[in-house]
Formats: C-alpha cells, structure tokens, sequence
C-alpha cells in the first residue's frame, strides 16, 4: 500500500472494515484511538499501550504548543521520537480546546486570539499558522483548525461556525504540504442535518478545488460538534445520515466519542475511528467498564470481594488482580488504582472494536449489534 492508502475490506450493512497506511505503519478499523493529549496516555506506559496492542495514539496541538512547545517536539525528532511511540499518531488541532475558554477568546475571519491557560501568554492562531505547528509536531495526521459551536446554540450561529470553518478548511489544505503527513477535514454543523449536509458539500469541493489545481486532498474526515451537551440520542438522528454523505474511500473519524455503546452504535452507521479521554478520566475516578454494565469501584459491596474486575475481560489487571485490591486502591487515593482501572478500560475498548471488526469481516455486524444491546455491558452510562 501507498502511504495514506485506504483499502475497504468488508462491509456489513453500514458497518465498515478499513485498513489505512502510514508513515509509521497501517491500522484497522473500527477502532479507538487513546488521547495522549501532553505525548502521554495519562497513566499508562507506551510499552503498555503496545501491549494492549493500541493502534493510532491522539495528541493534542493546544498543550503541546504551549508546553513544552512544537520546536522543542521538533528538535526532539518529532511527537513519535518525544515520547517514544513507534505507532500511527493524530494530533487534533486545539480548535476544541480554545473554543471551550470563550472567555478568553477573540474570533475573526482571519483565525483567534486566546491566552494559555499555563501563564496567560496571548496567541495568535491562522489556519495557516495552526498547520505550521502539526508539521512541526509530525504526527502521521493533522486535523484541521475549525469552529466546534456548543450545543445549545441558535442555528444562525451554527451556520457561521460552519462557513468558518470551510473556509478554514481550505486554507488549512493550502498550507498543509509535508509528505509524511496528511490532513482531515472536519464537518460541522451541530445538530441540523441541513447544515451537516452542506458542510460535507463544502469540504468535497475545497477538496476538488485543491486537486484541480495541483493540490492535495482530505486523507480522510473528522465528525466533530458532537458530544458537547446533548444526549447521544439526539446524535443518532443525523448521524447516519452524515457518515455516509462523507466519500467511502475514506476513514470517517467520530471526535470525542468514548462510551462503548455509543461506540457500536457509531460502527453500525458507518463511523471507522474514535477518540475520547473517557476510559482514562473516568479510571482516576475510579471507574471500569464491564461485561456488567459500568461499574463503581468506591462501592462498598467490593470490600470483600475477591474475584477479578470482569471474568470476561483479559486484559492484565483483570488477570492479576481483584475487585476488592482495586477497591481498596481507588479508596486510598493510591495512584494504582487509576493505572490498573486505565488499562483495563483502555483494553476494553480496544477490544471492543477488535471484535466489531470481526464481526463486520464475518458480515454479521447486525447480529453484533443486537447481541451487544441485549447485554447488561450496554448499560455504561
């Protein structure tokens, strides 16, 4: 395969099954992608993370700008030398993370004006600028510098975060021109499928517009304005709809989705990647996912039990240690506990869209999907 080549192996109703070639190797979808937003799985070794058999690790252009800043990434040999991982690697493009301090943020036509959160330093950030940093950071995939509107929002503020945001997008793919990396646009358009649709038209024609004139193209698509306030219910109503608007030579990246139902129903409309600090957050509160439905390891009734976290699960925390060890962990405050919990909910995920993969391999993702909403392991809200 060529680099940034994405072969479609299967297809099982709207369920896909990718394989996509980087710089530092392919990966399969589905799948989910840890966020190492500082270079580091909060809590969790890169050995660790190879062993789970992780794929793509995401890391983030906000912080990494600030601290301990791209040129130091740079000088390093880049984010996959810094922190030492040898795997596909995504930075996102900080949008995110500046749109959530409004307070501090000035927005025009041109880009945004914010101040870091570490020492209240003002930035000035251009699509064209935002690209500089992701080139000098290196990861195997850019994201776009876009405008996430929050939810609720009026509609007419939604359309403008969506004209932003394709403007941008075009800008951003002019500037983008290192070889080893490529760029995904991100659709926007919150929860109106109108402007969803017309964000995937926009994107589609920067897009020929670029190849026209000798340019790049998208390497594939972020689905970002999702999870920011509203009930996944109500993304369910366009999302479907979205992913299979967006071109099927590409992955299609679902931004910020982490809970494992909300994962295998993504999968079954077509969503191919994932990315969300959900299994690790929730971990350092003492928290694990489970063949059982969630579950809270401060809870009482684990005092004196002495069985692993899930029998189900294989993953090394499950083999070695017991609900009433983790309890007492989480309970004393001990950094363990939130190490042990990562890595078990990392691996159920991971495993979860292995087995998706299966199934979708086996055109039997349908049955999949029932099966995994009959269980009580849907229950993870």
């Amino acid at each position: 395969m060529a680099l940034f080549d994405c072969t479609q192996e299967a297809l099982s109703a709207r369920a896909r099954a990718l394989t996509y070639e980087t710089a530092h190797g392919s990966f399969q979808t589905p799948m989910f992608m840890p966020v190492g937003t500082s270079a580091t799985v909060k809590g969790v070794t890169v050995g660790q993370l190879r062993d789970l058999q992780s794929h793509v690790v995401l890391a983030n252009t906000y912080h990494l700008s600030l601290r301990p800043g791209a040129d130091v990434v740079e000088q390093a040999g880049g984010v996959h030398r810094f922190m030492s991982y040898d795997g596909p690697m995504l930075t996102d493009s900080g949008g995110f993370q500046v749109f959530s301090l409004a307070d501090t943020l000035k927005l025009d036509n041109d880009g945004l004006t914010f101040r870091s959160i570490y020492d209240g330093t003002k930035v000035r950030w251009t699509p064209e600028a935002n690209m500089a940093i992701q080139q000098q950071l290196g990861a195997d995939i850019a994201m776009q510098l876009d405008q996430c509107a929050p939810y609720p929002a009026e509609k007419a503020f939604v359309a403008r975060a969506v004209d932003l945001s394709a403007n941008w997008a075009r800008r951003c793919l002019a500037a983008h021109d290192r070889p080893d990396q490529t760029l995904f646009g991100i659709v926007q358009g919150g929860m109106h499928l109108d402007l969803r649709l017309e964000s995937v038209r926009r994107l589609c024609e920067i897009e020929d517009e670029s190849l026209i004139g000798g340019g790049r193209r998208f390497g594939g698509f972020g689905i970002g304005g999702y999870s920011v306030g509203e009930d996944h219910d109500i993304m369910f109503e366009t999302l479907g709809q979205v992913a299979n608007a967006l071109p099927e030579d590409r992955p299609r990246y679902l931004m910020g989705v982490g809970n494992p139902t909300t994962l295998v129903r993504a999968v079954r409309e077509g969503v191919d990647m994932f990315d969300c600090v959900l299994p690790t957050r929730t971990a350092r509160m003492g928290t694990a996912f489970s063949s059982t439905g969630r579950m809270n390891m401060r809870n009482a009734k684990y005092t004196r039990d002495f069985g692993p976290l899930d029998p189900a699960c294989t993953c090394p925390t499950c083999q070695n240690h017991s609900r009433s060890y983790i309890r007492h962990l989480v309970k004393q405050n001990e950094m363990l506990g939130g190490i042990l919990l990562s890595v078990h909910n990392l691996h159920y995920l991971l495993d979860l869209m292995r087995r998706a993969r299966e199934a979708v391999l086996a055109n039997s993702y349908e049955e999949f999907y029932g099966a995994w909403m009959a269980s009580p392991a849907a229950k993870d809200y």
